[in-house]
């Protein structure tokens, strides 16, 4: 019985281990020139940005995080001046580590298109996000629900539509 449990707690404890470095890493895929996999010592030391938004308790709050477009641009997505023509009908799939999917399309992240920065948040009011939150979230501000707001991110993927 003694085996049995050390057995169990090994093949747990390497589960959670494995989710758990899953979630400090984002992976960059599809439609880009460079696939990226970004670990969260450089996601920690890329600039961040800073945003108002309103969560879904209706509270104004302070994300920091870094502007999905320069996740987007250090990948080699298409952007700003190239972005015209078949290019619009570009998106992105970003994915959480439970399988939760969120769309957005490519022109409403690019800041030559729209008004709002996207970002891969962080942090919010200065603290690290919340576990079963973070590390990292999706914050778009300015949205009137926000379900777009994808928890624990694990991957960002480009696609062009069919």
């Amino acid at each position: 019985m003694r085996y049995n449990s050390c057995w169990l707690f090994g093949v747990i404890s390497f589960v959670l281990l494995s989710l758990t470095s899953r979630a400090q890493t984002i992976s960059i895929s599809g439609e880009v020139t460079k696939p990226l996999t970004l670990q969260a010592a450089e996601l920690k030391a890329m600039p961040h940005t800073d945003v108002m938004a309103t969560d879904r308790d209706g509270k104004e709050r302070k994300y920091s995080g870094i502007p999905l477009v320069d996740l987007l641009k250090q990948a080699g997505a298409t952007l700003g001046a190239d972005l015209r023509g078949e290019n619009l009908t570009k998106y992105v799939i970003v994915k959480a580590v439970d399988g939760y999917e969120v769309l957005y399309a490519l022109p409403e992240i690019d800041p030559e298109f729209a008004t709002r920065t996207i970002i891969l948040a962080d942090s919010v009011d200065g603290a690290p996000l919340a576990k079963g939150v973070g590390p990292y979230r999706m914050v778009v501000p300015g949205e009137k629900k926000p379900a777009r707001w994808i928890r624990e991110v694990k991957s960002i993927d480009v696609r062009f539509a069919k």
